[in-house]
């Protein structure tokens, strides 16, 4: 059985989603089962910010209770400008040695004191991919301490990012590559997925409908997506509910309604979590017992097969040991002649790449001033053995991206910042590794 189909089996639970909005709360609760979801109700709190907590802690205590979900503790969806999103690569990096790698690296990741930020991270498919989300201690205790006055048990706190990319892996494998937009008044998310990244969200601020194009536009240069590339409502990309509230538009739920399917079923669901473990709530554990079932059902099958042919592998492995044994001498022999070769070629190695070093340098540094022409400039540029970041101004600063790629000695280029307009043109900042890096 392949893994999707194995997963499909797997996804049983119940969850309830609550997104932080600007001024409203928006609850969604969502049943999964393997034949599909059910969007089994949607509530929306107003001014929960302006009105006493006890309040609006009785609208939401009364509508879990219509809906039996009293038991159950919600996953939070911080506000997106309250979250920063970053993305790491970090091939050949053990889950052992995470922990140390991304707390050498966090500090550079946010622009608040060490002290005033909340953190956490994890592998995107059990790749060299990190997610990483990060927000101030402030607004987790805000909120921490708004649902506890309202009487909400709070499981997660999460943000969009996590849960879109866990929802449209519930039941499918995605597209290689696409766009999701969700547009509210003034304000735009886009969250997509490409080979060059496997993982993209941010938010832009549209006061009128070029600067929408436009936003567009620059999320496919992120994602290295044809422009031609259709973009989809976030909701589309979600598992399309079997059944829902008469009347209710899922666009006005997507959110809400994405993370209540990671609430449902959290093994399947990025594990970020940015609400301390002293205020985790948990749920029932009654909700685990069919999935508990079914994991022991097929560990039994999977042990039986093993035990079937598991004789006859241990009689062969124990001749090969043996003859092993008596043929480690002689091979060692050329192995130690190997290794001696090998210091010896490193060495030799090691003195050359000094050699060439500067004159890579120069080289990088005489193609981004071909790349670069004028009337673009640069006013700061960083070459490292790996990369080259380099900021300045141009009248437009997109097709910088495509040049620095075509050019033989960089790949890989991206921005570093939002672009900004000045009189005559756009500053911008620019990340690109060098041919021939580590990926």
């Amino acid at each position: 059985m392949r893994a999707p189909e194995i997963r499909k089996w797997l996804a049983i639970g119940t969850g309830i989603g609550i997104e932080i909005g600007s001024r409203d709360l928006y609850v969604s609760i969502a049943r999964v089962r393997p034949q599909g979801t059910d969007l089994l109700g949607v509530l929306s709190i107003d001014r929960f910010t302006e009105r006493p907590a006890a309040e609006w802690g009785s609208e939401y205590a009364e509508f879990l209770k219509e809906r039996a979900a009293g038991h159950l503790a919600a996953t939070v969806l911080l506000p997106r400008d309250e979250v920063i999103v970053r993305q790491l690569s970090m091939p050949g990096v053990s889950d052992r040695d995470l922990p140390q790698a991304i707390a050498y690296q966090i500090d550079g990741l946010h622009p608040y004191r060490e002290e005033d930020a909340v953190f956490d991270y994890a592998r995107l498919d059990s790749g060299p991919n990190i997610l990483v989300g990060i927000t101030r201690r402030e607004v987790v205790d805000r909120y921490a301490a708004l649902f506890a006055e309202a009487g909400i048990r709070v499981a997660r706190f999460t943000f969009s990012a996590a849960v879109i990319y866990s929802a449209i892996r519930l039941y499918t494998t995605p597209p290689e590559g696409f766009l999701a937009i969700e547009r509210r008044a003034a304000e735009l998310e886009a969250y997509g997925e490409s080979p060059s990244r496997p993982l993209f969200s941010a938010t832009f601020e549209i006061p009128a409908e070029p600067f929408a194009e436009r936003a567009r536009a620059m999320a496919l240069a992120e994602l290295r997506l044809p422009a031609e590339t259709e973009t989809a409502a976030i909701q589309n990309v979600l598992p399309q509910p079997r059944t829902m509230p008469d009347g209710l538009d899922l666009s006005a739920a997507a959110l809400p309604y994405a993370t209540a399917l990671a609430a449902a079923c959290p093994w399947f669901s990025v594990p970020l979590n940015l609400l301390p473990p002293a205020l985790r709530a948990a749920s029932s554990r009654l909700m685990y017992v069919p999935t508990v079932v079914l994991v022991a059902l097929l560990a039994l099958s999977a042990g039986a097969l093993a035990a079937y042919s598991a004789y006859m592998d241990r009689s062969y492995l124990n001749e090969l040991r043996t003859e092993v044994a008596r043929m480690e001498p002689e091979a060692r022999k050329p192995m130690q002649m190997d290794q001696a070769i090998e210091t010896a070629r490193r060495r030799t190695a090691l003195l050359d790449n000094f050699r060439r070093r500067t004159r890579a340098d120069l080289d990088a540094l005489n193609e981004l001033t071909r790349v670069v022409a004028p009337p673009a400039w640069a006013s700061g540029v960083e070459i490292n053995r790996d990369s080259i970041r380099m900021y300045g101004e141009a009248p437009q600063a997109p097709p910088l991206l495509r040049l620095i790629d075509h050019s033989p000695l960089f790949e890989g280029s991206e921005f570093t910042m939002p672009l900004a307009k000045v009189q005559g043109g756009e500053t911008f900042g620019i990340r690109a590794r060098r041919e021939g890096a580590p990926k």
